[in-house]
Parts: structure tokens; sequence; C-alpha cells
């Protein structure tokens, strides 16, 4: 039985472009070469039949150890919440005060980008603290 290697994110929405762009800046991730033959990504999606234009777009890892992520136009709008969203993990190891400020500096920078807080959710017996987030175009992600 094989095991699976790799794997990809996928993320549907309005504006695949922009929300790509913006989960690059979160994880420092970047966009891959345009295709061979090809100059700029601008000139590859102007090479596809106008519905297929803007359809989709993709971010990598630079070190090639994360998962690539995948964004793809749908035409329903987001109205429930996520059933699967990422972990940001800005806080691992830190504990408290140090914690909390680490996770409200990032929150801070990610807001910048335009990002919205929702709520902070404050350590209990089993858990260290996290805010709750959502990305430009809606979608839950935590930073931890």
């Amino acid at each position: 039985m094989a095991s699976v290697k790799q794997f990809q994110v996928t993320f549907d929405c309005a504006e695949p472009e922009r929300v790509a762009r913006f989960w690059c800046e979160v994880l420092g991730y970047v966009v891959p070469p345009p295709p061979e033959g090809f100059a700029t990504w601008g000139d590859f999606d102007r090479s596809l039949p106008p519905e297929r234009q803007g359809s989709a777009f993709v971010c990598i890892d630079p070190s090639g150890v994360g998962p690539r992520l995948y964004f793809q136009r749908v035409p329903e709008g987001k109205v429930v919440k996520n059933r699967v969203h990422l972990d940001v993990r800005v806080g691992t190891g830190l504990v408290g005060e140090e914690r909390l400020a680490t996770l409200e500096a990032e929150c801070a920078r990610l807001v910048a980008l335009g990002a919205v807080r929702v709520q902070l959710l404050s350590a209990d017996e089993d858990n260290e603290s996290c805010i709750a987030m959502q990305d430009v175009e809606g979608n839950e992600f935590c930073l931890d």
C-alpha cells in the first residue's frame, strides 16, 4: 500500500490571485515561475480562453517543505464556517504574556495585509491562547 508523500491545500475563492498573494505574505511563500514559454503569469493567463482567465493561482513554500497552496475561482460565495482551516504557528513554545505579545504582533501585521481579527481565544487548562482570524475573503484561520 502506497503512502501519500505530498499534498496541496486548495482554497475556493472569488479572486484567486488576490487570496494567493495574501497567503504568500502570511506564510513567506512565493509564486512559482510561470510555465515554460511565458515570461510572466499574466502572459500565461492571457493565453487561456477568456472563461479560464484569472481562474486559478498557486503559491509554494520556497524551501519545498510546506504544501503547495492552490486557489481556484468558484461561482458561489462563502456562506458558512470552514470545515478545515489553517493554524499559522507563530507562538509555538511560548506561554503567557510572551505568547500573547507574539500573537498580537503577528495579528497586527496580518490585519495590515487585509485579514480580519475575529476573537482572542484565551488559554485554559488544555490549550494556550490563540487568535481566530479571517483572510481577505473571509476564510477562517488561527494564529496559534
